[in-house]
């Protein structure tokens, strides 16, 4: 019996379901995460130059290299574990120290990336951060460890999990460049589930943080669509008036509908970009099954208060925008529209203008072969008068009297042949 074919795809689609698998880790431990990722251009990057300098890390520590298609690669390095994954827009880098610093959030820890091999990274730095993970030493002291390490304003403290942890951070910028997120396990988490604790807690930062691209981007272009809306604005008022040229006010709307339309085929990738981090963002948090500790702000409430409103700001420029395009193609259809009735109109006139100048002209023509058959005639009559006139003295005819025989048949003759040259050549 001959086995079914399979899909050429089924087992690497199958496999990447497992690709990237959450650490294992045992409280205390300490991760150091960084992101990187090219300032222009990211997702038309060359992935070759991640792998070159993911495996130029690795030779550092004599550490077997991933295969050259692979993104993520997972192993030891050192007395370290690492952890890197390729991502659309940037990569990523996680350190995992069995043990923890003496300082919390000591900025030697990151050390650990070689200063040089930093320089020379593909790119730029869109966020890194000191994780320390250590065993839940009680509310009180948590407390009291939390007002020391963060900054109050900000901070966010949350038991998840159905208290199997309690996260804390303040999503600020430390003094060494870094953002700190602490993790305190309760007794008898399971070293996957810190694992994935801290897991989420990176992608967290680091989706917050490409979202916040987003708003970048509306910060750049919203004076320049302050301007267009102004200009579309003024045009589309100058059509109503009619006090302008429809030519020259259509030229001026299709160079504005142009450069809107150039603005959201820029933007287009960051807005959908940023939509879909924002919902990763969300729905990292909402898989943490937050619950209040001490009345203090949760990570909802501060994505609620801080975050959702740049998120909210990004869209309605976004939507802005499209509204702003939409806007510039029906005005420059009904312009268009405007403009064709007058070119029409004035086709109109000019064909009645042209049919009042044949008419002129056949009536010119008319006399002209009015005045051909006199002028004809007159040389005509004269001819038969010169030629005829000896038979006519024959007869006794006068010269008189043979010109008013022939004066009427030549003049006959000559408008019948006249009349029917009009009539081959019409």
């Amino acid at each position: 019996m001959t086995p079914i074919q399979d899909h050429p795809l089924r087992y690497a689609l199958a496999n990447e379901l497992h690709a990237r698998p959450f650490p294992s880790l045992d409280a205390p431990c300490g991760a150091i995460y960084l992101a990187i990722k090219r300032p222009e251009q990211a997702a038309e990057r060359d992935r070759g130059a991640d792998h070159t300098h993911l495996t130029q890390l690795l030779d550092r520590y004599g550490a077997q290299h991933p295969q050259p298609d692979a993104t993520h690669w997972f192993g030891e390095l050192g007395k370290y574990k690492l952890k890197w994954e390729q991502h659309t827009e940037f990569v990523t880098y996680t350190l995992f120290m069995p043990n923890l610093e003496d300082r919390p959030f000591d900025p030697k820890a990151f050390d650990a990336f070689p200063a040089d091999w930093l320089t020379d990274a593909p790119g730029v730095r869109i966020t890194s951060a000191l994780i320390r993970v250590e065993e839940e030493p009680g509310t009180k002291v948590v407390s009291k460890l939390v007002d020391d390490w963060f900054v109050p304003e900000s901070l966010a403290v949350s038991t998840v999990l159905d208290g199997a942890a309690t996260i804390a951070g303040d999503f600020r910028i430390d003094a060494a460049g870094h953002m700190r997120l602490a993790v305190f396990t309760a007794k008898g988490t399971g070293r996957r589930r810190i694992g994935r604790i801290v897991q989420r807690l990176c992608e967290i930062e680091t989706y917050k943080s490409m979202s916040m691209l987003g708003l970048a981007r509306v910060r750049e272009i919203d004076p320049r669509m302050g301007e267009l809306d102004a200009t579309l604005s003024g045009l589309m008022m100058a059509m109503t008036k009619g006090a302008t040229d429809s030519e020259e006010t259509l030229n001026e709307l299709l160079a504005t509908s142009a450069e809107l339309e150039s603005l959201l085929a820029q933007s287009s990738f960051r807005f959908g970009a940023t939509g879909a981090y924002e919902a990763i963002v969300n729905q990292r948090i909402e898989v943490l099954r937050e619950e209040r500790l001490e009345g203090r702000q949760t990570f909802t409430e501060f994505m609620m208060r801080r975050f959702d409103p740049a998120m909210r700001t990004v869209k309605a420029s976004e939507r802005r925008l499209q509204t702003m395009a939409e806007r510039a193609i029906r005005a420059g259809d009904l312009l268009r529209t405007r403009v064709d009735v007058e070119r029409s109109a004035q086709n109109q006139k000019l064909l009645e203008s042209m049919d009042q100048r044949a008419d002129l002209q056949l009536r010119l023509q008319k006399t002209v072969e009015g005045l051909s058959v006199v002028a004809i005639s007159y040389y005509a009559v004269n001819l038969v008068l010169y030629v005829t006139q000896p038979a006519a003295y024959a007869f006794g005819l006068s010269k008189l009297g043979l010109a008013a025989i022939t004066t009427p048949i030549v003049i006959l003759t000559v408008w019948w042949m006249v009349h029917r040259i009009r009539e081959k050549m019409g």
